[in-house]
């Protein structure tokens, strides 16, 4: 025999390796596939398709198919079947047997693309003129009271608006969702709404107010020279501002506000002595935008000066009481911070005069039932990864936390900053009583629901049944944030995909803290290769074009990041006040990407979890 002939019979066997893996799977989980909606029927045994496939090491196989010129095993998660079965056929006539391998109802890569176009229609909406990957957008409060706003988001691009109920409350939410839907009215264009739940996020409880003063700092370079302003929000104190792009909020009567218009200026002197001025750059509804270029300190009895071109006289008045200064812890790498489990009013370490410790900064966490879930040496996260520390000592009432990497000038710890437990094994249940609560108006008024923390596939049934009781039949979207979530993934899915439609959000934020800067890329792009084997679409989602949105200038890595997001369905942005901008590029960066990208993957490699599935808390027998 030839060694060529050998090379055939060998990949040959390896061919029939993995559909045997594939069709053992396939029956093992039979109750599982035939629970699926219709709808996904095929998408559901292609999953399992895929991960008998990734529970095989291909690599030596995929370059020993591309040496013999034959077709490999690259981009075939939509098709994983057909595409064995047409590699077996070529290798049978080619090993002297002549006959075509085939299976009935397998998907082709042709019939893989219209399902997966079909389940993103039903979620998203139809795509725009010229670009195929919707755009989501997150709505800030006012949107609720500004229709142009949101007219001339659909106008540039708007495929989806999003609703996060961790903010304001159902009266705000139903003025933004009729407004949108005026909007899709008006312009034509269907919009759809997607509500996140908040989940169960755990964060750092509130810190002892301080003294009632403002401090503003414009952002300066090396040299202390002022790069960006402060963004000072001037409205009544009812008023919000319009996005979190503000540096600074303070309150003033009404009747004062009204007096401020375009170029003007207000003048002052700060708690300091210091000569200080505002320059009121933009109006936005009772509201008012003014840029400042100094660092000042503003107090209840600050006096104000309004001074207008070509206008005698000035105004002077006071703005009264200011929210008290909220106070900041700073750690170091090396500092000792106890976190409460009841609630503490926190504050930063106490030392006497001759710099000896009293007491070490202290602060409680808005979650005690994670106390009875974490163990000693285990790490801690706080505000996104910034800070990190390990547990030291563990008591009934409070963790002793080390800080173990902390900017070198020390990092900052404020109130309602987020903390995660990346190795911990959290019994922190997916839907809170808000959530629970949120669900009966989601429920009626959205065409989705971004379930938040989902972590196995309990947390999916305990919505669906809500859901059942509600009587919605309304989409899920899975944001998978923990390690734990993108490994239970196919499991989830295919519970998940009882219903439909279904989507998956990429919350690479929280994930990344999770599992580690140095494991986010390679896990980002398992989710979207899993995702793409149920033909399910995903979301691309945190922190894209955050710099344009919120500055009004993109960095060059946010349009790198864009030109990889162009792979997912949708790509979603957060508010921001430049969020127009931001949409406008976007749509045009993904319309040029969609004609000059094409997908290129590495050859992925054997998955750990890939043999057992995930599908339920059971360990599974690997499939042989």
């Amino acid at each position: 025999m030839k060694p060529k002939e050998q090379k055939f019979i060998e990949l040959l066997e390896q061919v029939d390796a993995i559909i045997k893996s594939a069709e053992q799977l396939e029956s093992k989980y039979g109750k599982e596939l035939s629970q699926v909606n219709h709808a996904y029927k095929k998408c559901a045994v292609n999953l399992i398709h895929y991960m008998a496939l990734r529970s095989h090491d291909i690599t030596l196989m995929q370059k020993e198919l591309r040496w013999q010129g034959l077709p490999d095993l690259v981009n075939i998660e939509g098709n994983v079947m057909r595409s064995l079965l047409a590699i077996k056929t070529i290798l049978n006539h080619l090993t002297g047997k002549p006959y075509y391998a085939h299976r009935k109802g397998t998907v082709s890569i042709k019939k893989s693309a219209k399902i997966l176009n079909s389940n993103t229609r039903a979620l998203f909406g139809y795509k725009s003129k010229k670009r195929r990957t919707r755009i989501m957008v997150t709505m800030p409060k006012a949107a609720s009271k500004d229709l142009k706003l949101i007219n001339d988001l659909v106008i540039l691009g708007m495929n989806s608006a999003r609703i996060n109920c961790a903010h304001d409350d159902t009266g705000v939410w139903k003025k933004i969702i009729e407004n949108v839907r005026e909007s899709s009215r008006k312009n034509n264009k269907e919009v759809k709404i997607v509500m996140d739940l908040a989940g169960p996020k755990i964060r750092t409880g509130p810190m002892k107010p301080g003294p009632q003063v403002i401090c503003i700092r414009p952002e300066t370079d090396a040299y202390g020279k002022v790069v960006v302003p402060a963004k000072v929000w001037l409205a009544p104190p009812d008023l919000a501002p319009p996005s979190e792009n503000a540096d600074v909020v303070i309150p003033f009567q009404e009747e004062w506000i009204s007096a401020m218009t375009r170029g003007t200026r207000l003048e002052f002197r700060d708690a300091r002595e210091r000569a200080c001025s505002f320059e009121l750059k933009e109006s936005e509804g009772r509201g008012r935008w003014a840029w400042c270029y100094v660092s000042a300190y503003v107090t209840p009895e600050t006096s104000f000066t309004l001074i207008k071109e070509k206008e005698r006289g000035d105004r002077i008045f006071k703005i009264g009481e200011l929210p008290p200064f909220e106070e900041k812890i700073v750690l170091r790498t090396g500092d000792r911070l106890i976190l409460h489990k009841e609630e503490t009013e926190g504050e930063p370490a106490r030392y006497d005069e001759s710099g000896k410790l009293i007491s070490p900064a202290q602060i409680s966490c808005t979650m005690p039932e994670i106390f009875q879930d974490v163990k000693k040496g285990e790490p801690v996260m706080f505000d996104d990864g910034k800070i990190e520390g390990l547990i030291k000592e563990l008591h009934p009432e409070k963790l002793s936390i080390v800080i173990t990497q902390a900017k070198d000038k020390g990092s900052k710890l404020a109130s309602d900053k987020g903390i995660n437990f990346p190795e911990s094994d959290l019994s922190v249940n997916g839907l809170t009583q808000k959530d629970r609560e949120d669900l009966k108006f989601v429920s009626q008024h959205a065409d989705a629901i971004n379930l938040s923390f989902v972590n196995d596939v309990e947390d999916v049934k305990q919505l669906r049944d809500i859901l059942k009781e509600l009587k919605s039949n309304i989409g899920i979207i899975l944001k998978i944030e923990t390690r734990k979530g993108y490994e239970n993934l196919p499991a989830i899915l295919l519970h998940t995909m009882q219903s439909y439609p279904v989507g998956i959000m990429l919350a690479r934020g929280d994930l990344a803290v999770e599992v580690g800067w140095k494991d986010i890329a390679g896990i980002q792009e398992e989710i979207m290769r899993i995702s793409e084997a149920a033909h399910i679409p995903n979301i691309w989602a945190t922190q894209v074009l955050e710099n344009l949105a919120k500055k009004g200038t993109p960095s060059r890595a946010e349009i790198t990041d864009v030109a990889v997001a162009q792979r997912a369905q949708c790509v979603m942005l957060n508010k921001g006040i430049y969020i127009r901008k931001a949409v406008r590029l976007l749509d045009r960066i993904l319309k040029q990407m969609q004609g000059l990208q094409k997908k290129k993957k590495s050859v992925p490699a054997q998955l750990e979890f890939a043999r057992k599935l995930k599908l339920s808390r059971e360990n599974s027998s690997p499939a042989s």
